[in-house]
């Protein structure tokens, strides 16, 4: 138990690295929470600070959901006795890259070295995702690219992509005998349930024909270059 504890404890103080809040501070000199949806996260970076600022935010924030499955929790080997289940039809190594990687995301959305102020930790999760398993959420991400670039819907590709995400795994498992362990799938389906309910309101408006599109690819500038340039 002991092991568990101390690798979560590290996986939620890698997570809670607010990457977002750092690059505004230490190069642009702003608050990234005080501009646009006031998130402190890799879309309101892009929105705010540019492409460039963006894009850095977003690998650093998905790199710690990476750090915390694939490495972190392995450490839960070497200390004391060794990782237990808590359930025992689970894999404990499954068990242990699931908890470790949801305490790098709970670090991304309450980061102590924020005041508890973080994102809303889906470039983490996707992070995490891979670091569990690589093969269908690479498959969820490519559906997700295909209807964001051909619907202009952000929210049709989220969507699809959660909900294809387990199914994807139960193929992988059943059909092309991949080692998936029943407790990812399970994690997975209640993930892609959550997401989906999560935008409930985007399907509303999709239904209505109100919803918001994509009018343009081009990567942004960021708004305050654009008021700096402008002043």
């Amino acid at each position: 138990m002991l092991s568990i504890i101390i690798v979560l404890i590290l996986c939620y103080l890698i997570g809670s690295i607010p990457s977002s809040l750092w690059m505004g501070k230490i190069f642009y000199k702003v608050d990234i929470r005080e501009h646009g949806s006031g998130n402190a996260g890799a879309t309101n970076t892009f929105r705010i600070l540019g492409w460039k600022a963006g894009t850095i935010v977003l690998l650093f924030d998905f790199g710690k959901g990476l750090l915390a499955t694939a490495v972190i929790s392995q450490l839960a080997y070497s200390i004391g006795d060794g990782p237990i289940t808590f359930y025992e039809k689970w894999d404990v190594n499954s068990m242990l890259l699931i908890l470790s990687g949801l305490a790098a995301v709970v670090g991304h959305m309450f980061p102590l070295y924020a005041n508890f102020k973080g994102g809303k930790g889906a470039a983490t999760a996707c992070g995490m995702l891979y670091g569990i398993e690589p093969v269908s959420i690479s498959i969820s991400l490519a559906i997700f690219l295909i209807l964001m670039f051909s619907t202009r819907y952000v929210s049709v590709g989220s969507i699809f992509a959660s909900l294809l995400y387990p199914f994807s795994q139960l193929t992988l498992r059943y059909g092309f005998d991949f080692d998936i362990d029943g407790s990812i799938i399970l994690f997975s389906s209640a993930l892609a349930l959550g997401i989906i309910i999560k935008h409930k309101g985007n399907i509303k408006r999709l239904l209505n024909g109100t919803e918001n599109r994509i009018k343009s690819f081009k990567p942004s500038g960021g708004r305050l270059n654009k008021e700096e340039s402008s002043a």
